[in-house]
């Protein structure tokens, strides 16, 4: 019974996130936008530029200064702004099939966090399920979720890194590209240039944010769903499902998008030999990046993020039922 619940999720997983991979690879572009850190591109006065990196765009008075204090300003018009742009120079400057670029390492790093995550969630709701009522008190079901989205996101982060280096590469300088071929491809050479620890690279970022996604998706998920069906607003059907998915994944982005742009960032950093990292760690990025960028930088990313949370928690929920259905005999 207990492996079964680890199919149902993996295959729901995959789906889900591939179908949303496009929406994924644009909320990691978005969330480095003006980065400090980042590589300078060569002057040019093309407006294209500003729009797709704001936080690098200053006024002639403020070229020689990027810790400019005009950078918070412009925050709030990237998240509401930057999602068409980002998209749009994408495709110019890379082609509709970047829209993909690093897919393999989605569907690794679903195959490993997605399926371990919904798998011991499973395994314990139905451990801490009462079984005389047939209930499971909310806090059980955030408890849950929490040691479920913790297991998964360790085992799960290497593929993590490599999907994260593979969608922000086009971004660099042709030079300074990683151009890797594969996300196997990506683990190996991370793993003999970099040492095996870089695989875990942000780990601990990962894992808060897996902790806080899978607790308030899953739970709010069923939570949601129960309250539906208890007070007869609708039956159980595709209704409920996606009424129920798309209130989760709207929890979920918004407890989860500052944790998410720090681990874009800290996972993405290069460190050359010899050099000091431009981060030291997860609270030094954050540190830098909200004197840098202000407050609302932790929210970069967030149209993307909703826009992909909230479809992919869809995908997933809605394909985690027709695949129940499908293998409830088995």
């Amino acid at each position: 019974m207990g492996v079964k619940g680890f199919v149902e999720g993996g295959i729901a997983s995959i789906i889900a996130g591939c179908a949303t991979h496009p929406l994924d690879l644009l909320k990691v572009r978005m969330q480095l936008q003006g980065e400090t850190q980042a590589p300078k591109p060569k002057p040019s006065p093309s407006p294209a530029v500003q729009t797709l990196r704001p936080a690098l765009a200053f006024h002639a008075t403020s070229l020689s200064a990027p810790g400019s204090i005009h950078v918070p300003l412009q925050q709030p018009q990237v998240a509401r702004a930057g999602l068409i742009a980002v998209g749009v120079r994408l495709v110019q400057q890379e082609g509709v099939a970047a829209l993909f670029s690093g897919v393999s390492a989605t569907v690794l790093r679903q195959t490993l966090y997605s399926t371990t995550r919904m798998g011991l969630y499973d395994i314990l709701k139905k451990k801490w399920t009462d079984p005389n009522s047939g209930s499971l008190p909310l806090a059980s079901k955030i408890a849950a979720g929490l040691v479920a989205g913790a297991v998964g996101a360790a085992v799960g982060n290497p593929a993590d890194v490599a999907m994260v280096r593979m969608q922000a590469d086009g971004r660099l300088p042709a030079a300074q590209r990683r151009n890797y071929k594969s996300v196997v491809d990506a683990i190996s050479r991370m793993a003999r240039q970099e040492g095996i620890p870089s695989l875990w690279r942000g780990s601990s970022l990962t894992i808060n944010r897996a902790m806080l996604v899978t607790a308030s998706q899953l739970a709010s998920y069923d939570q949601i769903k129960e309250m539906i069906l208890e007070k007869g607003v609708m039956r159980d059907g595709l209704g409920t499902h996606v009424t129920a998915s798309f209130a989760a994944g709207f929890v979920a982005a918004v407890a989860s998008n500052p944790v998410d742009v720090i681990k874009t960032r800290v996972m993405n950093m290069k460190v050359e030999p010899g050099a000091e990292p431009p981060y030291t760690g997860a609270l030094d990025c954050a540190l830098k990046t909200v004197r840098a960028e202000g407050p609302l930088a932790l929210y970069k990313g967030f149209v993307p993020t909703i826009s992909r949370q909230g479809p992919f928690t869809v995908a997933l929920f809605v394909t985690l039922e027709q695949v129940r259905k499908l293998l409830k005999d088995f």
